[in-house]
């Protein structure tokens, strides 16, 4: 029915251009639902240029099999910037890091999807670097590396405000977009971060201090150049900040209220205080050059309780005690056992071993903690059997003692875009043999899948391999390719139940190869 569907489409298309349907450009976006037909056979003239979709997360979901002949219209793909749908609606400011933008249009770009690229922006105010890179990319990616993205927004920032504080400026530019893209504003809540372990406070005075530096070069800028500074960097700096500074203040607020605490009503007050300054710094914003951009931050973000927006920001809910409220005497906890692990940087690796054509490449910046690695050229071949020689990276650490050990790894939540096995790597430690894990299972975006709508709302994939370490001391953690596409962000080793954090433990092992010269960006054997 659908194939007829689009043969009639093609006769009208004939009768009113008075020329072959196939003269007139076309085009078949295999969105969302609208792929399954294609997957299931459904198929379209070969002069339709087929659009490819990612998952309307920035996790590409399909990509032209290598080797198949190819099509006479060709591949697109149609990419997202801003989306309402579900597991959240995410449509006020900028959540889009350029690292992971041109690792995703990357592999399109070596896997032929290349006919057309469209993405979807939402509204052009708070989108005008992601844009700006996106049209830049697709008019030529060989021109741009992927050790080339901070260098790109550099040079956007000197067209906007020169010179002389552009390093500073895509500096911010690039730590606030990696901020958001941590969890997305529409999607924090008090109990995002873990405040027993520091990590909020930690999150907070990171973004309070980016601010700052915001700040600063605000008032070293010339007069003409504020408006568009405000605009372009300092209120979506001063924004975010404050908002996570609200979510923090009422964790505080909530945990001092389970015991009485002198504290609590004073937090109370402060997240209040943080709440109304979010309209504030709203109100700001629309009153810049006279009201130039007046709306363009309506946009609700505060008060989500599904996946759509709440038609008015929302303040989150506060404890206030009753005057004359006494803390109850507490009884410290008994100490938990101190965790022993050992956490490591992906791009903090010992050593990178290379095979034939396959070269590991950091990827700067790209990830929720600091920077990810991958395998180049992405469209080799897969690994048949991991091990020896192959493709892999080491990490040296030390463990205090001998016994079973998890390794966590913490990889970019990229879907199996070849349709296949799903994308695999292998961990082992020391010289036992590699274990191969498929970090696809169950991410289907189409299927309701509650592991891809947990896994896109954080921003990661976490699996984890159990190993045996027969002694105490130094050892070495590898990490083996078997398919393209895999980014590592993060390995953890552990012997024991790790603190419960967003993040992930931060980095504790020493990383014994990161200064010595590499040639280029990869370490060898």
């Amino acid at each position: 029915l659908l194939e007829k569907i689009v043969a009639d489409q093609r006769q009208i298309i004939a009768e009113e251009t008075q020329k072959p349907a196939e003269q007139t450009p076309q085009m078949w976006a295999l969105y969302k639902e609208v792929q399954d037909y294609y997957d299931k056979g459904m198929r379209v003239p070969d002069d339709v240029t087929l659009l490819l979709c990612d998952d309307n997360w920035g996790n590409l979901r399909k990509l032209p099999k290598l080797g198949d002949k190819p099509r006479r219209g060709g591949y697109g793909i149609y990419y997202h910037f801003d989306y309402v749908g579900g597991p959240r609606n995410y449509k006020w400011l900028n959540t889009n890091p350029l690292p992971r933008v041109w690792e995703q249009m990357h592999l399109a770009h070596e896997y032929g999807a290349n006919q057309i690229w469209v993405v979807n922006v939402g509204d052009l105010k708070p989108m005008e670097l992601p844009i700006s890179f996106f049209l830049d990319y697709a008019w030529n990616p060989d021109a741009l590396p992927a050790d080339g993205v901070a260098a790109y927004t550099q040079r956007w920032a000197t067209q906007q405000f020169g010179p002389k504080h552009a390093a500073d400026i895509a500096d911010i530019l690039a730590k606030y977009a990696k901020y958001n893209a941590r969890r997305k504003p529409e999607l924090l809540d008090a109990s995002t971060y873990s405040l027993a372990t520091g990590e909020w406070a930690s999150v907070v005075g990171k973004y309070n201090a980016l601010l700052t530096r915001a700040e600063a070069i605000n008032q070293k800028l010339p007069a003409a150049d504020r408006d568009a500074y405000f605009e372009l960097v300092l209120h979506p700096v001063l924004a975010c900040a404050n908002l996570n500074e609200l979510y923090y203040t009422v964790a505080q607020n909530h945990e001092a209220a389970k015991n009485n605490q002198p504290t609590t009503n004073a937090l109370a007050e402060k997240a209040k205080a943080l709440y109304a300054k979010d309209a504030e710094i709203k109100n700001r914003y629309h009153a810049v050059a006279g009201g130039k951009w007046h709306h363009m931050m309506d946009q609700t973000h505060i008060g989500y309780t599904y996946w759509q927006q709440p038609e008015v920001d929302k303040m989150p809910e506060v404890v206030t005690l009753p005057a004359g409220t006494t803390a109850p005497a507490i009884t410290p906890p008994p100490a938990a056992e101190n965790a022993v692990y050992a956490s490591l940087e992906a791009e903090h690796y010992t050593q990178a071993v290379n095979a034939g054509p396959i070269t590991w490449q950091r990827l700067p910046d790209l990830g929720r903690t600091a920077g990810a690695v991958t395998t180049f050229p992405v469209t080799a071949a897969p690994t048949a059997a991991p091990g020896g020689g192959s493709p892999h990276l080491e990490y040296h650490f030390n463990l205090a003692q001998a016994g079973p050990v998890t390794v966590s790894a913490y990889l970019a939540p990229t879907l199996d875009f070849t349709n296949t096995t799903g994308l695999r790597y292998a961990v082992s430690i020391d010289d036992e043999a590699p274990q191969i894990v498929n970090l696809n299972a169950d991410l289907n975006p189409e299927k309701g899948s509650r592991t891809w709508g947990q896994v896109v709302a954080d921003n990661i994939v976490l699996k984890t391999s159990q190993h045996n370490v027969t002694a105490a001391g130094a050892h070495v953690l590898k990490f083996w390719r078997v398919d393209p596409g895999v980014v590592l962000e993060k390995l953890v080793v552990s012997s024991g139940p790790l603190p419960k954090t967003y993040l992930g433990p931060p980095a504790n092992a020493a990383d014994k190869g990161k200064d010595q010269p590499v040639p280029g960006s990869l370490g060898q054997r």
